[in-house]
């Protein structure tokens, strides 16, 4: 007979609140959430409480959002673009804001995204997102942070990834699926059927297959708590169950925390922050899937004790999370170590990447330029390493101030053997290739001629020398005479 345990806790990511009370065998594999049923991706149930009308007055409709981004657009159309990443399953499309001096072009920056109303029912953090644009359209002349952001980061803000939730008033997407367990997990075989993915899901990770993001941070309500990976843990347990970049996630974390008007006073939470799975676990979460595939060091940030406060209310809402945003965003050129992959035989750039000894992820270079953005926690000692196949990979030791760090590698290629002679691994040959060439025909099927060629050479050498001497003879003799009869 299998024993039982009751298990009683809180969910605050959940719908309402409510107190869950979940029978759990000590050999079940079954996921711990009220939001699963059958499969790991759809709803229990529907919101116990209705957003009455009164209650969502004042917040941009989805049709108001899309004006909003649209006049954004034009107004800072120099530090901007407006791209759309896809569509909602009711064909909304989900608008994105990049801000950057260079708005659509690759540079070597780190690029961030910020990511609003992952929750249908959770729509405070689509409003600040355009708070933000705005701010930083407003102040990025006047203002430092706004401008280092401008200059040296490519920023993308996606006010809302789930218009049809909003649209409806409640949590799921319109084919009622939670879209933050809708991500292919790490633990458990859920989500791998891409076919059943939904289309806001499937556009997030097409959107990062395109764009290199170094950081980014979705916004939710319901808690005051700024939570970082990992969100699961391979038992399900609910207990703290770091990911290799800890350390760093914690500081990432407390960057937003400390910089917030009363996140870092939290009674629940010390210091602000929390470990997703140590708070509750959940299972096909974006945050883990954007830290595993694509190196992209992801924040899950609750802004927000109420799901859905009064219109009123977003105005103070934004003043206690603005220099938050802000200082998030500049964290990625303020800390952390940043350079170049360059070849040593031709300089051009190596797109490879950068391995830190202790720290079991990968972080790849640009493609163009070869750039490179390692977040890490400052003040530590770090063994930095890039990679590239066909080159010899380089480490050097490094002490992290509070200050970013700029680090660039050069590679030396590995020798490749061909025809016994060694050849460079370059694709760019500098004129390399045309010498090699060179010799392949002088060594080849042509090694006769070229003996022969010698030979021949030699021998005229031999007949011009027997010659000169001969020469020389005569001339000394004719010589000697002339001075004997003088004297």
């Amino acid at each position: 007979m299998e024993s039982w345990n009751l298990r009683f806790f809180v969910n605050l990511d959940f719908p309402g609140n409510q107190l869950i009370v979940i029978p759990q065998t000590r050999s079940s594999l079954s996921f711990e959430y009220s939001s699963y049923v059958g499969s790991a991706r759809h709803l229990f149930e529907e919101n116990q409480f209705r957003i009455s009308d009164e209650v969502a007055r004042g917040y941009m409709t989805n049709s108001d959002l899309e004006k909003a981004v649209k006049a954004f657009g034009q107004r800072c159309s120099n530090i901007s673009r407006i791209y759309s990443i896809g569509k909602s399953v009711n064909g909304v499309p989900l608008w994105v804001i990049e801000i950057s001096d260079k708005p659509g072009e690759e540079e070597a920056e780190p690029a961030f995204k910020y990511i609003g109303n992952v929750h249908g029912d959770e729509p405070v953090g689509r409003e600040l997102l355009l708070f933000l644009a705005n701010w930083i359209c407003d102040n990025y002349l006047e203002d430092p942070l706004a401008r280092t952001i401008v200059e040296n980061v490519h920023l993308h803000i996606l006010p809302s990834m789930n218009p049809d939730g909003f649209s409806l008033r409640r949590r799921g997407n319109a084919n009622n699926v939670d879209l933050n367990r809708d991500f292919p997990d790490q633990f458990f075989l859920i989500n791998d059927d891409a076919s059943a993915r939904q289309p806001e899901t499937m556009a997030i990770m097409s959107w990062l297959r395109k764009i290199h993001f170094t950081a980014s941070a979705s916004l939710h309500g319901g808690a005051l708590v700024a939570n970082y990976p990992w969100d699961g843990t391979w038992d399900k347990r609910t207990t703290y169950f770091g990911c290799p970049d800890d350390e760093t996630f914690q500081f990432m974390a407390s960057t937003y925390s400390r910089s917030h008007y009363n996140m870092s006073l939290s009674k629940e939470f010390k210091g602000g922050i929390t470990n997703g799975a140590a708070w509750y676990p959940i299972y096909g979460g974006m945050q883990d899937w954007n830290y595993i595939h694509s190196g992209c060091f992801e924040l899950t940030l609750e802004i927000s004790d109420n799901k859905w406060p009064s219109a009123n209310e977003l105005p103070t809402l934004w003043e206690y999370n603005r220099m938050s945003m802000l200082n998030l965003v500049a964290s990625l050129v303020k800390t952390g170590v940043h350079g170049r992959i360059f070849s040593s035989d031709c300089g051009r750039p190596l797109p490879g990447s950068i391995t830190v000894n202790g720290i079991n992820l990968t972080v790849k270079a640009g493609r163009t330029f070869a750039d490179y953005h390692r977040l890490l926690a400052p003040g530590g000692r770090y063994d930095v390493m890039a990679n590239m196949p066909g080159y010899k990979s380089r480490n050097t030791c490094i002490w992290l101030e509070e200050a970013a760090m700029t680090l660039d590698f050069v590679l030396d290629p590995e020798v490749i053997l061909k025809g016994n002679l060694p050849r460079s691994g370059c694709e760019c040959d500098c004129g390399y290739t045309s010498r090699l060439e060179f010799v392949d025909f002088l060594w080849g099927s042509h090694l006769g001629v070229f003996v022969i060629l010698i030979v021949a050479v030699g021998f005229l050498y031999l007949l011009l020398l027997r010659r000169r001497n001969t020469n020389f003879s005569k001339h000394r003799h004719l010589g000697g005479q002339k001075i004997a009869g003088g004297v």
